[in-house]
């Protein structure tokens, strides 16, 4: 099979974000000058991943502009290709993080752009477009097929742009149904949600294959877009995950309930609720039981809870060992309304890593997702559908007591993660789809 050259735009490699790790994933083995990438200076830095793909276009002041006076309050960022993680350090004009580039960051994050979302300014603050120096270099790399994700209104405008310059096949790979949260961003946020689908509706248009995150999602898309979506969830090397599986017949004590991931929108709220639980665990019963976050960083709320800890950062290779050391893991979506509508049709990333690991998981959910329907139709896990940490601590010393019920959640884990996640199938017949489109 010949491998045609591809242009992935908006998504660097890399091994720490959904968007990345299953970019990483689906294209295994893929010959490394055929591919290239195009994405916004933020999203290059020192996690991306220069040995998958060397070829970077890095977007910048050349290519998106902020409107007055929002540029006051912005700095340029290089507009060129990047070829190696060095190269990131030149992205602003900035010296060595100090005191005063920290409390602007903050600045930005907690004030500017919420600023904007309320008053519906954020999806039209700036533009973003093709400059002379980025159609060159498109032109010169002159790609065969075009691979595209998308969590902005910018980003979706720059796929059109993209594909209307080269005239290319697209592929388009909606990750996360970010645009249902626009709808509760201010006083505008429902006439943005309405731009915004009018925008999906033209790259879908101009697309010639469309992928869903989750079945769920690919579902509910072919009602609301009138579109077929296919589903390409992050495909995995089982053996990498569940080589240091062990039979866990009995519970070590203390007990690890390890969460592994990012926290913020979606999942902060639940995380609490879980630590809560944790704590009436170990009040009620005899068992003593920890919860872990493995995460960037710890949350504030957590010295509040005497039984959960933070652990300290490891290498991603790490991960395997980590998570077949816990007794049990854990996916916690938050219930509230907005967090909601940004998980509903999401498949988490390390849904299929957590399968594969042979540690029972729990996912501590909204009925309504579609994480709970998929490990509901596989009964790959136990699942807990309401918001209250009693009842998720009821459901956890259950699975405590009950050292046949793990087993059996172990064993079909494992199962699914190999029918339905092995990286060579699944990587194989994404990339077979990609190269029909040649």
């Amino acid at each position: 099979m010949k491998s045609p050259k591809v242009l992935i735009i908006n998504q660097p490699f890399d091994n720490v974000t959904g968007g990345g790790i299953t970019l990483s994933n689906l294209f295994k083995d893929y010959p490394k000058e055929k591919l290239a990438v195009v994405c916004s200076g933020y999203l290059i830095n020192e996690n991306t991943n220069f040995e998958a793909c060397s070829k970077y276009y890095q977007i910048g002041h050349k290519e998106h502009r902020w409107k007055f006076p929002f540029n006051l309050f912005k700095r340029k960022y290089f507009s060129g290709e990047v070829q190696k993680p060095k190269a990131i350090v030149d992205q602003t004009p900035s010296d060595k993080p100090n005191l005063k580039s920290s409390l602007r960051l903050s600045f930005i994050n907690k004030v500017f752009y919420p600023t904007l979302e309320f008053l519906g300014l954020y999806h039209n603050s700036s533009i973003q477009e093709l400059s002379p120096e980025l159609c060159a270099w498109l032109d010169e790399f002159s790609p065969d097929i075009l691979y595209a994700q998308a969590s902005s209104r910018n980003s979706i405008l720059f796929c059109i742009q993209v594909q209307y310059y080269l005239d290319k096949p697209l592929v388009f790979h909606m990750m996360d149904d970010w645009a249902s949260m626009v709808k509760t961003e201010g006083i505008f946020g429902k006439y943005w949600f309405r731009r915004i689908e009018k925008d999906f509706q033209t790259l879908f248009e101009k697309s010639s294959v469309l992928l869903s995150i989750s079945d769920l999602m690919a579902k509910e898309y072919k009602e609301r877009y009138k579109k077929e979506f296919f589903t390409f969830h992050n495909p995995i090397d089982v053996e990498f995950w569940n080589k240091n599986r062990k039979s866990k017949s009995k519970l070590e004590s203390p007990a690890i309930l390890l969460y592994a991931g990012r926290v913020g929108t979606g999942i902060d709220s639940s995380l609490q609720e879980v630590a809560a639980a944790i704590e009436i665990v170990n009040e009620t019963t005899d068992y003593e039981i920890q919860f872990a976050l493995q995460t960037a960083e710890a949350p504030k709320w957590i010295r509040n809870y005497s039984h959960t800890k933070h652990n300290p950062y490891v290498e991603y290779d790490e991960l395997p060992r980590i998570f077949s050391e816990a007794d049990f893991l854990i996916l916690p979506y938050d219930f509230d309304e907005k967090g909601l509508s940004f998980i509903r049709l999401s498949m988490p990333t390390k849904a299929s890593e957590y399968l594969a690991s042979g540690t029972p998981v729990i996912v501590f959910s909204p009925k309504s997702t579609a994480v709970v329907d998929y490990v509901e139709k596989h009964q790959c896990g136990m699942t807990v559908l309401e918001n209250d940490a009693e009842i998720l601590a009821s459901k956890i010393k259950e699975l405590m007591d009950n050292d046949q019920m793990r087993l059996d959640l172990v064993k079909r884990g494992v199962e699914v993660a190999e029918k339905y996640h092995s990286q060579d199938e699944v990587s194989k017949r994404f990339q077979e789809l990609i190269s029909s489109l040649n």
